[in-house]
């Protein structure tokens, strides 16, 4: 790092911050890039002083410091609300990796679990909820034989390559998982929604971005021989990030999705609320997240006036559909 001549005591300062806490937003950093100025000048600096400018290029100088280490201060909006989230992240480890150092071998495959209930489990073509409830990680903290076969195919794999065998996970008590999921919300892997639904964080999207595509983007995932790929884990049509909250296109196997808030701009500039891939009308009523449960219970309008389904609806039924509904409400 001594080699970037820019590259000065306030940038490990500032490097120092942000690998004290999981995220900094520019409103978080701005007193601490003041007392980090105050301390360089000998003269105090206001955090109103400091500016979008300050901030870009502290991060941009820092990011070159770091990035023969793997590091990076990569940025994100919340999928909810506009703001913006830094945090630094490891741009090539996978998540059981970084989780070795804190948690044992049993907590960090109940966390490959959650994982596969998130993106897999309960990330279908009828429901794309990514997300789990309490009474679901409740479940998940025991290891049931679908996940012991599971694991036993992924440490066969590792084996393969090389890896030490690793043996079966065990399981942990419904207690150990809750405070677990606690410990990961703290430390700002997951967030919890006021009904009860965790998700991947900001954060964690930003870090596990490669290796969630590469993890459940399977081309084995293809429907029937020669069926078109669907991937799991999908982006917005508008940002490119990834998208576990938002909404999706009516059509089921049509891969547009929009996050809430960049609908407005996105159909503004396309001068008509259609989906851009497969021309259908935008409905704004098919849901990614913990809404599609809701949506699915929801008779649609189409639905109520004439007893069946409108075309292309994502409404539910049948009995497979019933118990998928079933499952993901956990």
């Amino acid at each position: 790092m001594s080699g970037n001549e820019s590259y000065n005591d306030s940038h490990r300062a500032f490097l120092q911050a942000f690998m004290a806490r999981s995220t900094m937003t520019y409103e978080q950093a701005k007193p601490v890039l003041a007392a980090i100025f105050s301390a360089r000048d000998n003269q105090d600096t206001l955090p109103e002083d400091i500016t979008q400018a300050d901030f870009s290029n502290y991060i941009a100088i820092i990011n070159t410091a770091i990035s023969p280490f793997d590091l990076e201060i990569r940025s994100t909006r919340h999928q909810t609300d506009l703001t913006r989230i830094y945090a630094l992240v490891n741009t090539t480890s996978d998540p059981l990796t970084q989780l070795a150092t804190t948690y044992n071998a049993n907590e960090i495959a109940f966390v490959k679990r959650v994982l596969d209930a998130m993106f897999d489990t309960h990330n279908t073509p009828r429901l794309e909820v990514m997300a789990v409830s309490s009474m679901q990680v409740a479940q998940l903290a025991r290891v049931t034989n679908v996940a012991e076969r599971r694991e036993s195919a992924a440490a066969a794999a590792a084996a393969a390559n090389g890896a030490p065998a690793a043996g079966v996970a065990q399981s942990l008590g419904i207690r150990e998982a809750d405070d677990m999921m606690k410990k990961l919300v703290e430390e700002g892997w997951f967030e919890e929604s006021r009904k009860g639904f965790f998700t991947l964080s900001p954060r964690a999207l930003m870090e596990l971005r490669g290796w969630l595509v590469a993890t459940y983007n399977d081309d084995d995932d293809n429907y029937g021989q020669g069926g078109p790929r669907i991937d799991k884990i999908k982006t917005c049509l508008a940002c490119k990030d990834i998208i576990t909250v938002g909404q999706r296109c009516s059509q089921r196997q049509c891969p547009g999705r929009l996050h809430d808030i960049c609908t407005q701009n996105f159909f503004r500039r396309q001068q008509a609320e259609t989906c851009p891939i497969c021309k259908s009308q935008w409905t704004g009523e098919h849901f990614v997240g913990e809404r599609a449960i809701v949506a699915a219970n929801r008779p649609s309008t189409t639905r109520r006036r004439s007893g069946r389904p409108a075309e292309g609806a994502s409404s539910l039924g049948g009995d497979d559909d019933a118990g998928e509904l079933a499952d993901a409400a956990g």
